[in-house]
């Protein structure tokens, strides 16, 4: 699929500088990851599902709350990136694994999980219906998905920016194409999930600053610019951006995540013969082998 190959091209090229700026980014992401952290209730023996884990996190954070009988399993569409999360945890001795995967193309059998966690990664997935369904199947019952979009663009002034401006005059994207912002309404990702077959829904709008601007917001946009039409979108994007930056030039923006959390009903009769709860879950999830992060 065009759109599939054009983010792991996208994320592959800028997973350098992403790799460079982690540090920063972290720090700027850290109420971000704390939320969904809190909200899975992760402990030792849970398995978990990071979907896009990108460089590492928050992965590497939640192995070390399921550590040592636990496991976590890091999947992401970018080879490159997975490269580099197995090179962040390498060494920490996590209960960690890392693959490059597809979340719409997962064959791993139901009631795999305790816990699905997504730091900005859901909102790429082009048939989320059938995306959120799977992760459902995946999640052993009482299990929590706890996962984080972009909130809506007037939030987001970094990454609408970006878009907005280098974009000018871009034919608009067809409706219900993916991207940062097609799951920043709060309504519809509630009926998205309870769709899904999902309970205790809950949405909470969680606020971080940053001075960084992520490359691979802006790598896709870049590209299907001409030589001229870039250089002029990126002079908009700087005068733009000038109503941010403080006297030394440096940019420091809001954000906003709409940060999600729901369970997988607690249906005893659906559980597999282990019971798919966190006592039994000692053993990993399924395909992911020990030792391949450290």
């Amino acid at each position: 699929m065009a759109f599939k190959a054009e983010q792991r091209d996208t994320w592959n090229a800028v997973s350098a500088g992403w790799d460079y700026w982690q540090d920063r980014y972290e720090r700027a992401a850290a109420p971000v990851t704390d939320w969904l952290l809190r909200a899975a209730g992760l402990r030792p023996g849970h398995r978990v599902l990071d979907v896009g884990c990108g460089t590492g996190e928050p992965s590497v954070s939640a192995g070390r709350l399921v550590a040592p009988t636990g496991r976590v399993l890091g999947i992401d569409l970018s080879p490159e990136m997975v490269d580099r999360a197995r090179r962040c945890a390498a060494g920490l001795g996590h209960p960690i694994d890392f693959a490059e995967s597809d979340v719409e193309a997962l064959d791993l059998p139901a009631h795999s999980f305790d816990a699905v966690l997504s730091r900005w990664g859901l909102m790429f997935a082009v048939d989320r219906q059938r995306t959120l369904t799977d992760l459902h199947r995946l999640l052993a019952p009482g299990g929590v998905l706890a996962a984080a979009v972009w909130g809506p663009p007037e939030a987001n002034p970094m990454t609408a920016l970006g878009f907005r401006t280098l974009a000018a005059g871009l034919p608009v994207p067809p409706p219900g194409r993916p991207g940062p912002f097609s799951m920043s309404d709060a309504g519809r990702v509630r009926a998205d999930l309870l769709a899904a077959g999902f309970t205790d829904v809950g949405t909470e709008s969680v606020g971080y600053t940053r001075d960084v601007t992520p490359p691979g917001v802006l790598a896709t946009v870049r590209r299907q610019l001409g030589a001229d039409a870039e250089r002029a979108g990126w002079d908009r994007l700087a005068e733009a951006a000038a109503a941010f930056a403080d006297a030394d030039g440096l940019l420091t923006l809001p954000g906003s995540a709409l940060c999600l959390r729901a369970r997988r009903p607690a249906d005893t009769s659906a559980a597999p013969a282990d019971g798919g709860r966190p006592e039994a879950a000692g053993s990993g999830p399924p395909g992911a082998g020990p030792g391949r992060a450290g």
